[in-house]
């Protein structure tokens, strides 16, 4: 018979929580944290945590330092920016509402946010404008969470559009997160409500605005603020202490430090420090987009309830039926052809609610039905339902495309060599 023995890295407090392997296995994990290693020693990321769930086996390594230069390591508990990680949670905050009845999946959102009715819709992207057509319908709850309201973010640069000129004028989240430039809910809102939209609701999938909005209509919808709501409904009956839309003073300690990577030089910088930084303190606009830090453990915890198809403790936190539509693909062929951040975006992959979903074969670390999303500042999650495998990478680095950067490829590799002796 097989022992068990621990392979918890670099976090031993954690070690009671029991993130075992089997010693027949422990080669396969070994070479996960060796891969890991490689790209601390390297230079390629300052810290990271890596965790890796299995058929209920948890495995997580812990790697690095939080801020570069001083001795603090990085731990199984250390809080991350997780940025656009946090779309997947206010999409599924979103379908607790759905199920209560107090929101329509298909319902449009004027009742609750007046501002976004009786839009106008530019003729063409590079219209000023003023020149624009009536909206050919109201902007439904389901555009919010497939990101087909007709208005968001493009890779473009910031002029190369009069709306996306005003968009950034108005600070109303058209670039990286930004938490402290950010103007209060009812204030953002009032400001996209006086821009057009780039294109008719339905017409084609445009990223991160929908989710923004989403927040604002789950608090008014629900009667309380958009944290305030997370707080009840996911975090406490998840366990997820640790994540919110800033980091408190008793917590800084355990907040990694944000770099970039300077494009001439090649050399890391600061891009938001600990101390007086963006996550310090309670932003005036919390960001359904992009707002949230966590924790590995926390976000585990969310995405493991995802697997298990809204259940939660014996508690159906979200209705079985509607986290099978969040995670299969809402995008027609016509949406995907003119769609995507990059070219070929959605060649393989669909879109859900606040998650891609994998709907071609293709990559061997990613089967079909695969779903997650990562966060521009060095994250990424993935649930592979069909192996019952969870992947989550936590880095302090910001991604310097859409692309994902070597060591999330990486970690997801040596994840499925990993998975196929267990």
């Amino acid at each position: 018979m097989l022992t068990r023995r621990s392979l918890l890295f670099g976090a031993p407090a954690c070690a009671a929580l029991g993130f075992f392997w089997e010693r027949g296995d422990a080669m396969k994990l070994d070479r996960l944290q060796e891969i890991m290693t490689r790209h601390v020693e390297q230079g390629g990321v300052p810290g990271l945590v890596a965790l890796l769930r299995v058929r209920g086996e948890t495995h997580v390594v812990a790697l690095g330092k939080l801020t570069l230069g001083q001795a603090t390591p990085m731990r199984a508990d250390s809080i991350f920016r997780i940025t656009s990680m946090t779309k997947p949670i206010t999409a599924a905050a979103a379908l607790i509402l759905i199920d209560e009845g107090k929101l329509g999946l298909d319902e449009p959102v004027d009742k609750w946010l007046p501002e976004l009715a009786n839009r106008r819709v530019l003729k063409r992207l590079d219209s000023p404008l003023s020149d624009t057509v009536p909206v050919a319908r109201p902007i439904s709850v389901r555009d919010l969470l497939t990101f087909r309201m007709g208005f968001g973010q493009l890779m473009a640069a910031p002029d190369a559009y009069p709306i996306l000129k005003a968009g950034w004028e108005l600070e109303i989240g058209m670039g990286p997160p930004a938490p402290a430039q950010m103007p209060a809910v009812d204030e953002w809102l009032a400001r996209l409500g006086k821009l057009p939209l780039m294109y008719q609701p339905g017409e084609r999938w445009l990223y991160n605005t929908g989710s923004d909005v989403l927040g604002v209509l789950i608090a008014r919808a629900s009667g309380s603020s958009f944290p305030e709501f997370l707080r009840k409904r996911l975090f406490q009956p998840l366990g997820m202490h640790d994540t919110d839309f800033f980091v408190p003073t008793a917590k800084l300690s355990r907040l990694a430090t944000s770099y970039a990577t300077n494009r001439e030089t090649k050399q890391l910088e600061i891009h938001d420090p600990v101390q007086g930084g963006q996550w310090s303190q309670e932003p005036a606009f919390p960001s359904g987009g992009a707002g949230l830090v966590s924790t590995a453990h926390d976000y585990a915890a969310f995405a493991q309830m995802l697997l298990d198809h809204g259940k939660h403790a014996g508690d159906q936190l979200i209705s079985r039926a509607l986290v099978a539509a969040m995670t299969a693909d809402q995008l027609t062929p016509e949406q995907k052809a003119v769609s995507g951040l990059v070219p070929g975006q959605f060649d393989r992959h669909g879109w859900g609610f606040g998650v891609s979903v994998v709907t071609r074969a293709g990559e061997p670390t990613e089967p079909i039905g695969t779903y997650g999303w990562d966060g521009g500042f060095g994250t990424c999650f993935r649930n592979h339902p069909s192996d019952g495998m969870m992947t989550l990478l936590l880095t302090q680095l910001m991604w310097t495309s859409p692309q994902p950067p070597e060591v999330c490829r990486d970690f997801w590799a040596a994840s499925r060599q990993a998975l196929s002796t267990a």
